[in-house]
């Protein structure tokens, strides 16, 4: 399906504002630049819209990139739906639409989409090899009749402006608190629960082998307190991310230990929500010692998770 296709399916029964871009994890940034787009549209009577793309635009133009998403594309709709815009349009990035000039892709906005007005942030640019920076945008907008809304990044106290960058950064770094604070919400991982080594169930502490999309991002390596939400309950659990170096273990896992549940979890499908890291992770002397801070970590999980807001 062309991009024109994509476009004259949505039905728009107004003009509109649009913004555009991937979104990925619709964070505190993301949701500055969609309530700037929502006062242009209510302003000037216009229906607010906004244009992502299902694909990382670096997927498509460097075959080396690997996307690390912090949302799933069905979770990235959901959030941008919840900021009250009245149109979410999500859209293919391939090659054809690498190829469009700024100037082609806006006339298709505004045949299908009615765009009178865009919104974008200091750095935005589109088009063929990003010809469409501000200045050109600008020009542009003069001669195509459409009004161009220019919004500061939001910045942190540090001074760092909220970018999905930003937020993966700090994921990578096990920082999940400082990652709820960039989301605006904490931080969660969807997988199905596969079969794992079984050695936590070998000394009494029987894990879940958690395994999301291989193009999810993961929090770096650490021991971290979670809720677990599993069909409509929400469990406390304490997560091992890493190799398992007590057991020389070869591959990176997600491993929850669900507090005060007894049964089978193999197909079904976790979400972890993240609370806060506790710790490295930590190659032990002995199976024993490891035991004893497994035990220690879970009283830490249980006080963290029972005094934690809603978020």
């Amino acid at each position: 399906m062309s991009i024109g296709d994509e476009l004259g399916a949505i039905a728009v029964r107004g003009d509109t504002a649009l913004t555009i871009g991937v979104f990925d994890g619709v964070h505190r940034g993301h949701t500055h630049l969609i309530s700037q787009l929502l006062d242009e549209a209510s302003s000037n009577g216009l229906l607010a819209g906004v244009v992502t793309f299902r694909e990382h635009p670096a997927a498509v133009l460097s075959p080396s990139f690997q996307a690390q998403y912090l949302t799933s594309f069905q979770e990235r709709l959901d959030l941008l739906n919840e900021t009250n815009i009245d149109l979410a349009v999500p859209i293919t990035f391939d090659r054809a639409l690498a190829d469009l000039s700024a100037e082609e892709f806006i006339s298709l906005l505004q045949e299908h989409l009615r765009m009178v007005s865009l919104v974008v942030g200091p750095d935005f640019a589109m088009g063929r090899k990003r010809e469409g920076t501000i200045e050109r945008l600008s020009k542009l907008g003069v001669e195509m009749g459409f009004t161009l809304k220019v919004v500061d990044g939001l910045k942190e106290a540090s001074g760092e402006t909220v970018r999905s960058t930003t937020v993966r950064a700090a994921l990578s770094e096990g920082d999940v608190q400082r990652v709820a604070d960039l989301l605006g919400r904490r931080f969660t991982l969807e997988g199905s629960v596969v079969s794992g080594e079984g050695r936590g169930g070998g000394i009494g502490i029987p894990t879940a082998n958690m395994a999301p999309p291989h193009e999810m991002a993961v929090p770096g390596d650490g021991i971290y307190a979670a809720f677990v939400h599993l069909d409509d309950h929400r469990l406390k659990a304490a997560v091992s991310i890493g190799n398992n170096p007590t057991f020389g273990g070869q591959h990176r896992t997600i491993e929850p230990f669900i507090l005060d549940f007894d049964g089978s979890l193999y197909g079904e499908t976790l979400r972890l929500e993240f609370v806060r890291r506790l710790r490295d992770q930590v190659k032990f002397d002995s199976v024993e010692t490891l035991l004893e801070q497994i035990n220690r970590d879970v009283a830490d999980t249980r006080k963290i998770l029972e005094s934690a807001p809603p978020c």
